[in-house]
């Protein structure tokens, strides 16, 4: 374990901001957001002095270490977090609750505990139950990401115009909601608070479907007969590459995020599937004005997501 701060990677830039607003972060799970989060705390300088990564796996721990991303790596939960003032999750949705848990009782008074899951309604509740009332929690959920995971996937400017809902429990207390606000429009994001139901509502259709339907589309393209089946993956032109690219995703990742939003997603998928419906009745009835009109309006939909810095 390195006794000292760690070279900043190669290119790191001067610092942007001012003061850091924490002491010591520690990052639970350096992946893609993880190691994200610690490039740019390394590149901005406002984020925090002191950078701990946190990881159960041997091969992730030695790839942090080789690439300078923290001063303290390390495989004990215990250690990591004692003396962080910061505490960031950034595992699986299903190892989510026992990590909070596990984390908290070794925590300092008056550290602050969040987490990047992508599904939130059950919990918010769970983990404020057990947190002691001088440790704040304030989950937060970074919406960029990218189908790449590990240590060596993280970008510096992974969240820039990025947004970041904000998802803290019911009596978080307000400087806390503020300085996890303030870090991530340090790490370039615009932030928003919303509640936990209403956060996966929209991660079921902007996330969660999308990711669901390209899973399924390269099972229904690998069920075909043989020869056809050879020369779909063989001859895939973009449409189908693009459609399809987030399907590069950490299978265990998702297969948690669809069980944990199920109830919502399934919901999301039978509003999908009716649109489809109406989508195929136009076809088989060759009804061109209806076909025209939702091809401009999904036409239009693209364009606004591009207006709005969001493709």
């Amino acid at each position: 374990m390195p006794a000292g701060p760690s070279p900043a990677p190669p290119g790191a830039e001067q610092p942007l901001f001012g003061p850091p607003l924490f002491g010591t972060m520690a990052i639970i799970g350096p992946g893609l957001i993880g190691s994200s989060l610690l490039r740019r705390a390394r590149t901005s300088g406002g984020l925090a002095e002191k950078l701990v990564a946190i990881d159960h796996a041997p091969q992730v721990l030695a790839r942090v270490r080789e690439l300078g991303l923290a001063d303290v790596v390390t495989s004990s939960l215990a250690e990591g977090v004692r003396e962080a003032d910061l505490v960031i999750l950034c595992v699986p949705v299903g190892a989510v609750r026992e990590t909070a848990l596990a984390a908290i009782a070794h925590m300092k008074p008056g550290a602050v505990l969040s987490d990047v899951a992508s599904v939130r309604t059950t919990l918010g509740p769970e983990i404020t139950a057990h947190l002691p009332p001088d440790i704040a929690y304030v989950p937060v959920h970074p919406m960029a990401g990218t189908e790449h995971s590990g240590p060596d996937a993280g970008l510096a400017d992974l969240f820039e115009n990025r947004w970041c809902l904000v998802v803290p429990p019911e009596g978080t207390p307000a400087e806390a909601i503020r300085k996890i606000e303030a870090f991530w429009q340090r790490c370039g994001a615009r932030t928003r608070e919303v509640t936990d139901s209403y956060h996966d509502q929209i991660c079921a259709m902007v996330s969660h479907l999308p990711h669901f339907l390209a899973f399924t589309i390269c099972e229904t393209a690998d069920r075909l007969s043989g020869e056809l089946r050879s020369d779909v993956l063989e001859f895939a032109a973009s449409g189908f590459r693009d459609f399809t690219r987030i399907a590069a995703s950490d299978p265990v990742m998702w297969r948690d995020i669809f069980l944990a939003n199920r109830d919502i997603l399934l919901a999301t998928l039978e509003r999908f599937q009716t649109e489809v419906d109406k989508m195929a009745t136009a076809l088989r009835e060759e009804d061109e004005q209806a076909i025209m009109t939702r091809l401009e309006h999904g036409r239009h939909i693209r364009k606004s997501l591009i207006a709005n810095r969001q493709a």
